[in-house]
């Protein structure tokens, strides 16, 4: 055997045993679990993320958040630390104490309207503080991350439904922030070996089957959960914004993904990259849509009652139909949403909201 077919085949039998190694040791980390930081965890989305995450049993869970939307009483377990992403210090400490080896990163600014108005606080939180999480995950070791993003970096739509190679052309700070630190986590991917996978969101909605968590905005801005606070009597009507877009009734059109589904896609995503996938970007939506009358219609049919509505005229900025397409998320990770008709999705909503009229600490 010359030297050269000798050096290859010792070469070969190193390549095979290092990638035997790195298959082991993904294999041993994935059964044992791993010490997983939550950013933004006592949020609405945060917290049945952290519900999904205590199911499996196999991960130590820290909560970080600064409660300034968030509710502590929404935290259902794991290690609570009251914090923001701007104190870098703290991050060294959670860290550090915590051996953290990943990252779902929730916390954020997420209303249209106020990123509009008040675009430096968006991009100083979800940007520049979102560098500070990045930079103590690189000066600690931590591997990969989840992120949260939204369907709000597509911008108006082309076509629906919309993919993940549509356009990235957001129409306001919020979009473009969450774009932003897209295209950072792939600049510290190349750079320094750290994996993300981002997750677009739609319109998250619902609350979870086990009624412990639901939603608790303040003030409120989503849709179902203000139609159900004129169902309860905390509002006189519910405003339409907007009745004359190309569909069907005239109404806008979106594409709601009930919370708990949303929970579930970060966990498979984890999962995946503790398995040594490489990053990616994937949408979260049920491939259908549905229209505000068609909602308000819904929440009448649940909860039994008559809801007052009057009509208003278009917000800016506010596309006429917005639906998903996940079927790569669905083909890649297995990701199949179990609480995809609306009707199921208010109902759970409804039954959270009418035992927590007041939301959290009723």
């Amino acid at each position: 055997m010359s030297s050269s077919r000798i050096i290859w085949s010792l070469d070969h039998e190193r390549g095979e045993k290092a990638c035997f190694f790195r298959r082991y040791r993904m294999e041993k980390e994935q059964a044992a679990g791993v010490n997983i930081l939550v950013t933004g965890g006592a949020g609405y989305v945060g917290s049945h993320v952290v519900e999904e995450l205590l199911k499996t049993k196999k991960h130590n869970i820290v909560v970080l958040d600064n409660l300034q939307k968030g509710h502590r009483e929404a935290v259902v377990g794991g290690e609570f630390v009251e914090g923001d992403l701007a104190d870098t210090d703290l991050l060294d400490q959670v860290f550090a104490e915590h051996s953290i080896e990943a990252v779902v990163h929730l916390a954020a600014d997420s209303l249209v309207g106020e990123s509009v108005e008040h675009p430096d606080k968006y991009f100083r939180n979800n940007v520049t503080n979102g560098l500070n999480l990045l930079d103590a995950m690189v000066r600690h070791g931590a591997r990969y991350m989840v992120f949260s993003s939204t369907a709000a970096v597509y911008g108006e739509p082309i076509e629906t439904p919309i993919r993940e190679d549509h356009p990235q052309q957001p129409t306001n700070p919020y979009g473009e922030s969450k774009l932003f630190f897209e295209k950072i986590m792939a600049r510290y991917d190349k750079a320094y070996g750290l994996r993300y996978m981002s997750l677009r969101y739609f319109n998250a909605a619902g609350a979870s089957p086990s009624g412990a968590i639901g939603e608790d905005h303040r003030p409120e801005s989503h849709l179902i959960p203000i139609i159900i606070q004129a169902a309860l009597g905390q509002r006189e009507c519910v405003t339409i914004f907007g009745t004359d877009y190309d569909t069907p009734d005239g109404t806008c059109i979106r594409d709601y993904i009930h919370v708990t589904d949303l929970a579930a896609a970060h966990v498979l995503a984890l999962d995946a990259l503790a398995q040594g996938a490489d990053s990616n970007v994937y949408n979260l939506g049920n491939g259908a849509g549905f229209s505000v009358r068609e909602v308000i219609d819904m929440v009448e049919k649940v909860v039994g009652r008559h809801i007052n509505r009057i009509e208003g005229e278009r917000r800016p900025g506010d596309p006429a139909v917005l639906v998903a397409s996940s079927q790569r998320i669905m083909a890649e990770l297995g990701w199949e949403p179990k609480y995809h008709d609306l009707e199921t999705i208010v109902q759970t909503a409804w039954d959270w909201h009418r035992k927590h009229p007041q939301g959290f600490g009723s």
